[in-house]
């Protein structure tokens, strides 16, 4: 039986190292959400919200990639923690809008600054020319998922 080239892993050593990574991003991140009472379905939401501002929950929903009734599960945990609030839409007073509260928006910043400082701890030990390569590489990777997500 040859010897495998060391220098070329395998696929399966990829989405091994690949996993494996993902696995701690998500428990660290959990960890300094924690602080919050946030999970990290909750932060991704508030920062949706942030970022695109006042919209449907279906809208919501279909940013995050949920179904319209976790967006709504996780709505009304951002709701009870004060940082979200639904109104009337006034194009349609059947509908609502979610729109982030001002505490909302702080945390928001808050956990935003807490994650650059995760990841520049993570990303520390990789070299300027490793960054790079690796931003163009998950570019690629993350073009290909969303080519192969369901809609």
């Amino acid at each position: 039986m040859p010897d495998r080239d060391q220098t070329r892993p395998s696929r399966s050593d990829l989405v091994d190292a690949f996993w494996s990574v993902a696995r701690s991003l998500r428990h660290a991140s959990a960890e300094r959400l924690a602080g919050w009472g946030l999970t990290p379905s909750q932060a991704r939401a508030l920062g949706t919200l942030v970022r695109h501002g006042e919209m449907r929950p279906g809208a919501l929903a279909g940013h995050l990639h949920i179904t319209p009734r976790s967006a709504t599960e996780v709505v009304d945990a951002l709701a009870g923690l004060g940082m979200v609030e639904r109104a009337t839409d006034p194009a349609d007073r059947r509908a609502v809008l979610l729109r982030v509260t001002e505490t909302g928006a702080a945390t928001a910043r808050d956990v935003r600054a807490a994650r650059a400082d995760g990841a520049e701890a993570l990303f520390a030990r990789l070299s300027e020319d490793d960054r790079a390569a690796l931003a163009r590489i998950l570019a690629v990777l993350r073009e290909g998922a969303d080519e192969h997500r369901p809609r």
